[in-house]
């Protein structure tokens, strides 16, 4: 890894989450073996997590991120909505995104996880400004159509059968897999 990169990572935890576990040959992220890949790789220094709403019964499995050095990010909720709370982070990824592009000094490129269609808008236009790094997509069962027509040097795959053995939860044990 080169040391002088500082680039930042944006999660789409659900995305990950539902595209691994729904693909053909179901399997769970082990998230500090991902965190590692993702320093080492990518010289990601900060992993934000964005996990939808809070649910106080997933205090451990939040405590674990943070130990892993994730920074989580919820989605906030009016009153109104309380009791039929829904994950939906894509608006919060995209102004995170856009704003430490713009305002963040310390960020360099961005990596995104998620096959979402959602973010191609944004994921264009950071390539084209020079602040893309890299999307990981999670699923090839599960991506969007719109990433077709992105370059394939700004793509990568997790789940190809070498990313398995490197970010995958080993069965059995408690490593930071989802919950």
């Amino acid at each position: 890894m080169d040391a002088t990169r500082s680039n930042f990572a944006y999660i789409d935890n659900q995305n990950l989450y539902m595209a691994t576990r729904n693909s053909d040959e179901p399997w769970d992220v082990d998230m500090r073996r991902f965190r590692v890949y993702l320093r080492e790789k990518y010289g990601v220094s900060q992993a934000y997590l964005f996990m939808g709403a809070f649910d106080y019964q997933r205090q451990d499995m939040y405590r674990l991120f943070q130990q892993f050095g994730y920074v989580l990010v919820f989605r906030e909720h009016g009153l109104e909505l309380k009791g039929r709370k829904k994950g939906n982070v894509d608006v919060d990824v995209v102004f995170e995104m856009m704003r430490d592009s713009y305002a963040s000094r310390l960020m360099d490129k961005a990596v995104l996880v998620s096959g979402d269609g959602d973010y191609f808008r944004t994921v264009d236009h950071l390539i084209n400004i020079g602040k893309f790094e890299k999307l990981l997509l999670p699923s090839r069962k599960n991506a969007s159509s719109l990433y077709k027509r992105l370059p394939e040097s700004v793509k990568a795959w997790l789940d190809g059968s070498s990313m398995r053995r490197k970010i995958g939860r080993v069965n059995g044990h408690e490593n930071g897999g989802f919950a």
